[in-house]
């Protein structure tokens, strides 16, 4: 049997309880799916401490079910440490506003892991945010299109 390190992805956005948790479950059920599971090791957290110790907000754990995306409903929203990047291969963030912010905690990225999740899918913009426009639909479906492109740019499947 190989001896393998998981690459370690963690996705980011501002409080950790609808898009970033949308993206790890997502992108968790994409490795299942192509039965890469040894091959990755996901996460999420949040840039602001706004919403740490809450649950996935209610909307988007529906969405999540009604795509028959699986989730840990006990899954609470943490805040990232300068830590996680040492720990985490890739750190995703789902707006620019996410990525001004992520400096705080971890102002240097020497090795080019902070990134958009957006930009694997050949896009310049944000996943949409259903905190403000209650639209979880879109929202889920920016990250499965981000998480997609991100598995198969890793993958080398392009």
């Amino acid at each position: 049997m190989l001896n393998i390190k998981p690459r370690k992805v963690l996705f980011v956005c501002h409080g950790n309880i609808c898009r970033s948790p949308m993206a790890e479950f997502i992108f968790k059920a994409l490795v299942k799916a192509y039965h890469a599971d040894e091959l990755f090791y996901a996460e999420s957290a949040a840039v602001s401490t706004e919403e740490i110790g809450s649950g996935i907000y209610p909307p988007a754990k529906r969405c999540l079910s009604s795509h028959g995306i699986i989730y840990d409903p006990g899954k609470t929203a943490r805040q990232v440490t300068r830590k996680d990047y040492e720990e985490y291969d890739d750190i995703i963030c789902m707006d620019a506003s996410n990525l001004r912010l992520i400096k705080r905690i971890i102002p240097d990225d020497p090795q080019h892991k902070i990134k958009l999740l957006m930009t694997f899918a050949g896009k310049s913009r944000d996943v949409a945010d259903p905190w403000y426009t209650g639209d979880f639909e879109t929202t889920f479906q920016d990250c499965l299109s981000g998480c997609e492109a991100y598995l198969a740019t890793t993958l080398k499947l392009k």
